[in-house]
This record gives C-alpha cells, structure tokens and sequence, in this order.
C-alpha cells in the first residue's frame, strides 16, 4: 500500500472511530467511557494526527526538535513507534510548554505557551478521541473550535437575532484562558470520561509547567493558549454556562459564542441588565469574572451604534425602501482594528527591502493570497464595499511605493497612475 492510500486508510479508520464515539455520547447522555486510552495510540490516530500536526506546522518546543528536523532526520516512522511504545507502556511525560509572546494590535502582547512536536501529536490523538464524546453535548449557541463550524455562522446567527432583538450584552471574560480552575475543569470532563489513564494525561498537560527565559513556572491555574488540546477544554469548560443558560435563561436572550467570546441578544434593556446579572453568578461559580472595560451594553435599535464580535464591526444601517420609507438592518463591516491590522500585514508583506528583487507582477501574485483571504472573511456584506475600497487604494499605495524604490524616486506617489494600469487584471479588487 503506497504512502497516499495508507493515509486515506487511516484517516477513514480515524473518522469511523470519531462517528462511533459521537453517536454512543449521543444516544446517551449520561454515559461515562471508561475504554478509552488504548485508542490513543492505535497506530491509524496516531498516524492522523501526526499528519494533523505536520500540516498546522509551527515551531518546536524547549527540546527543540521541529517537524522538519523529524521529517528529515530523525524518521516519521521512528517518531511514530517511540510515542507508540510512551504510551502503550505508560512512559509518557509531557514537557513543559515554551513560553513566548505574540504582538497583538494594541500593542501588547498575548502569552502562547508552545508545547514538543512530541506531546502536541499525543495532544493531537487524545483530542480525536475524546472530541467526539463531548461534541455530543456541545450546545448549539457555541460556533469555536468546533468541527463544521465556525465565525460566519456565529455572524449569521447574530444576524437573524436582530431582527426581533435591540439590546446586545458586548462581554469579555477576563484572562479566560489564564484562569480555567484545574479541578473543576477536570469534574466537567469526568462527568464523560471515567477511564483513570486519559484523566491523567489531561491532568498532566494542565500541570506541565512554562519555561520561559530558562525559568520553570508551575502552572497551577489555566490551560496554555498555543496546546493542540486547549481549545477543547475551553469549550468544555464554558459549556457548563451555555447548559445552564439555554436551560434556564434562553427567555432572557439568544447566546452566541465563539469560544470565550461571547454576545448576548436581548429584546429589552430590561433582560439585558438581568442577563448580565445571571452571567455574572455563572461565571463566579467557574471562578471567572467580566472585564469592565471591555464588556458592553449597547442599543441597536438604529445606527447610532453597535459592537464588535470576531474583528467585525455589527451594526443597523439604513434601508430604503421603493417607497422611500427607511427601515435599519444589521450588517457587518470591518472592525476598527481588523482594518489597522489589515493594512499592517499589506505593508510587513511590501516593505522589506528583499522584496525589490520581485516583479511587481510576482509580488501582486504573493500580495493577492493575503488580500483573498481578507476578502473571504471580512467583506461578506454589500455595504462592506467601502471599507473594501480603503484597502484597495491602500494596496495601490504600497504598490506605488515599491516600484517608485525600485526605481529609486522619492516622491511616494509619483506613478500611482501607472500602477494602477499595470495590475488592474491581476490585483485582487476587494470592492469589486
């Protein structure tokens, strides 16, 4: 069996076990799965999600072997067989995660703790094994990190809740991911998993510790932004709050979240300042508080304002009618920052000074990959069309900028015209 049919074999072994799973959580709720950990390292989930990890890419953690180094040097077999026997002979240690920062568009930085090649493919593999299980009881108003879902689908639902709703409760957990309680974490996840050997795998990654400037920092609160397996103990993690509230406050407004984002759309400022004080007593009990200075209550009733939610700037604009009559209508257009951080990456991408060796034609090809990618994401709406615009006459510029260097002008927008002529069939137009 050749290399491409072994991988379509162990991906549809993979994707059988992942259905079976889901379908037995599913029939019953109350369920606990105590067979678990010899599936982790059957040999097709490991191949898949070493495949998984390969594909994601990024670096490597504190031992500092990379995918590559593994690809090239070491063997995929090899590694494969050594996390194989780990696990199978119950050797398995996780590594502490490698601390690093990352620039965020204020300016400041977000911790994200990197974990081996080693224990993201076992993180990986666990994740293909318990995901299933608990994506049976995942609520319908949680669109992150979860497979067949994603942001678009958050938006859409926002949008057919604003037809009937005027209030939006805007909120921002505090240091979500710094602060997951690990025992109750673990109580929410043993009310699925009863098998002794997985809870201790999980236990061990939360309490792995950070290395960061050859410093070991023991991590007694929290799960490491940049694990395979985080975001899964996110959602289970607020799950408990999605439960309680489509059970018990779904009167109250319609719950959307996107991980630990989260909006809720009321019909009355009335239920939106209660909705607030039911969040409020949710969250305490999972030791979690609101941010004051980000969370929101803001009025949609017309375009006066509105809020952002996942880089999008949601808001009521005006409609006319034939008639002439003017109606509002929720829509979504860039928010303040996506657009700062758009144009940051457009220019991180033309300026460098290696750049100049390209044809303009070769870098409006490389440009064209980051400029689709925009366009697929931010400019879904019509009225979207003029902040697409900004962006264009934005890329114009850098472009104007760059053949003027390679040139050697001075004047920034000496040829702008001529620019634009030359890449009018191959420039990626947003507004159009």
């Amino acid at each position: 069996m050749n290399a491409s049919k072994l991988a379509n074999y162990t991906d549809v072994k993979a994707r059988q076990l992942w259905t079976t799973l889901y379908l037995c959580a599913k029939a019953n709720s109350k369920r606990r799965f105590h067979a678990l950990y010899d599936k982790i390292y059957r040999p097709d989930i490991l191949a898949t999600a070493w495949r998984r990890v390969k594909a994601n890419k990024g670096s490597g953690g504190i031992d500092g072997q990379s995918i590559a180094q593994i690809v090239e040097e070491y063997g995929e077999s090899r590694f494969l067989n050594e996390i194989y026997l780990d696990l199978k002979e119950k050797r398995y240690r996780p590594h502490p995660v490698r601390r690093t920062y990352i620039p965020k568009p204020d300016g400041k930085k977000r911790p994200l703790g990197i974990p081996t090649i080693k224990d993201r493919v076992v993180q990986m593999a666990t994740k293909l094994v318990i995901e299933p299980i608990f994506e049976a009881d995942f609520r319908d108003c949680s669109y992150g990190f979860r497979p067949g879902r994603n942001a678009h689908q958050a938006i859409a639902q926002i949008r057919k809740a604003s037809k009937r709703c005027y209030w939006v409760v805007d909120v921002d957990i505090k240091g979500y991911f710094d602060n997951i309680n690990h025992e109750k974490l673990m109580k929410l996840v043993e009310m699925r998993i009863s098998d002794r050997r997985v809870l201790k795998l999980i236990r061990q990654w939360l309490q792995a510790g950070v290395m960061e400037n050859d410093q070991f920092h023991e991590t007694e609160l929290g799960t490491p932004q940049g694990g395979v397996i985080s975001p899964l103990l996110s959602n289970i993690y607020l799950n408990y709050m999605d439960t309680i509230w489509e059970n018990q406050f779904s009167h109250l407004g319609t719950l959307i979240r996107y991980a630990d984002d989260f909006v809720i759309m009321c019909r009355t400022k009335q239920e939106a300042l209660e909705s607030i004080q039911v969040l409020m007593a949710i969250l305490n009990k999972l030791e979690l508080s609101l941010s004051k200075e980000k969370s929101r209550l803001v009025n949609i009733w017309d375009n006066s304002t509105g809020f952002d939610f996942l880089g999008l700037h949601h808001r009521k604009f005006p409609v006319f009618n034939k008639g002439g009559s003017k109606v509002f209508a929720m829509s979504h257009v860039p928010a303040k920052k996506a657009m700062k951080d758009m144009r940051r990456k457009i220019k991180e991408y033309t300026a460098p000074r290696n750049k100049l060796f390209l044809s303009l034609e070769e870098l409006v090809k490389g440009l064209n990959r980051k400029l689709r990618g925009f366009k697929n994401y931010y400019f879904i709406s019509p009225i979207a069309k003029r902040w697409a615009r900004r962006i264009d006459w934005y890329v114009i510029e850098r472009l104007t900028i760059f053949c003027n260097k390679k040139r050697s002008k001075r004047n920034k927008h000496a040829g702008k015209l001529k620019v634009i002529q030359n890449t009018q069939g191959s420039l990626l137009k947003l507004a159009g």
